[in-house]
């Protein structure tokens, strides 16, 4: 037996917004003046107020706890068993700021001023443990790390755990926060950051993606269990797939052929058929590899009328494990304000490209329906969800 995977709750923390609402519009709006880091974060709150235990929190794990805070706040009481609600949060990297403070620290004042905090602070799964920990959360907890896809994995793990009975609730998503001096010049030096600080997704002028942060976590929750305690249903988690391109470290399979094979067993998955998807959140990022691949992998599964395709990332830059929980908002806001943003910094698609369905210049309107959240990260991992309004 199949169970239904609502989703009850949102948050994210971003460099356009800090909350959903802020969030939203700055879809719309497109890049702040400050840029793709996230301003005037304050942990503090989250930690109730304690700023001891907040310094014993990387960054990544500090924006990972804001948005479980309004993910949380939105959705209500939805423990009713506190054995089968669980935690499964993505990260590409983990807690590289503390990692480069702590060598520094060892370089400069010798191995004894280490922090004995260092190991649980820089692990990948920090962020879904503290989540489980904060709020008794005693199912399971758990932590997919596979680069840009990180996000969107989770969400899926987390939603199967639903579908297969395992679990009532989870607390899903992904963070990062990896604009740290090697991190900015480790993307930099291999020529995946726009020289010209912008991001251009699919426009013939691209030139890398934008380094950014973020954090996105959803509370996705068994039907039937949200419908009786009476929560208000956002959305709905369809479906899922997840592909290895088995080619490179770093660059897409040849004409996007793992990224089809993803979306087609995702639309499968959900017990859809391709004619049934309105729109795709794309992958998006602005190279010139990647966005060539996946406009040759969109058109190849829905032929020349392609659903309508927007990039996210034009306005809010690259997160890398936190791409696909908060490009899943994304989808998910998409719905509630029955408006698709557009792609901040792109022009035209590049002629070049596989001709998708873009949305630039202006949000367009739309009657939603089932989608799609793309994500396809460095290793050859591939993910896709298909998220539709509730029903």
């Amino acid at each position: 037996m199949s169970f239904r995977v609502a989703v009850t709750g949102i948050g994210i923390v971003a460099n356009v917004g800090q909350g959903s609402s802020d969030f939203w519009n700055g879809l719309l709006t497109g890049v702040p003046s400050h840029g793709f880091e996230i301003q005037d974060f304050d942990p503090l709150p989250y930690f109730d107020g304690n700023a001891k235990e907040a310094r014993r929190c990387d960054r990544f794990a500090q924006l990972a706890f804001a948005a479980a805070d309004e993910a949380i706040t939105q959705a209500g009481d939805f423990v009713s068993d506190p054995t089968r609600c669980g935690s499964w949060v993505g990260t590409g990297v983990g807690g590289l700021d503390t990692l480069e403070k702590q060598v520094q620290v060892l370089s400069e004042k010798g191995p004894r001023r280490v922090s004995p905090f260092l190991i649980p602070m820089l692990m990948a799964n920090a962020a879904s443990a503290g989540i489980s920990m904060k709020y008794g959360l005693q199912g399971p907890s758990e932590t997919t790390v596979t680069a840009c896809a990180a996000g969107t994995h989770s969400i899926a793990r987390a939603a199967d755990l639903i579908r297969n009975g395992t679990c009532d609730v989870m607390l899903t998503g992904g963070t990062e926060a990896t604009l740290t001096p090697i991190g900015r010049q480790g993307f930099i030096n291999m020529t995946a950051v726009s020289s010209t600080g912008i991001s251009r997704p699919f426009d013939a002028e691209r030139d890398g993606f934008m380094h950014s942060e973020a954090a996105g976590i959803l509370v996705l929750e068994e039907w039937e269990h949200a419908l009786e305690r009476g929560a208000t249903i956002l959305g709905e988690i369809l479906g899922s797939a997840s592909t290895a391109d088995a080619h490179h470290i770093t660059a897409p399979a040849p004409e996007g052929a793992g990224a089809v094979r993803c979306m087609q067993t995702a639309i499968h998955d959900a017990g859809l058929n391709p004619e049934d998807i309105t729109h795709i959140n794309a992958h998006g990022t602005s190279t010139p590899l990647n966005d060539a691949a996946e406009a040759e992998a969109i058109v190849k599964v829905f032929g020349s009328k392609t659903p309508i395709v927007t990039s996210t990332k034009g306005a809010t830059g690259h997160t890398l494990g936190a791409a696909g929980a908060i490009e899943a908002i994304a989808v998910i806001l998409a719905m509630q304000n029955k408006q698709i943003p557009q792609t901040h910094g792109t022009n035209a698609v590049d002629p070049e490209l596989a001709q998708i369905d873009l949305v630039i210049d202006k949000p367009r309107d739309w009657n939603p329906g089932p989608s799609l959240s793309n994500s396809f990260g460095f290793g050859g991992h591939n993910g896709t969800l298909v998220i539709s309004p509730p029903s």
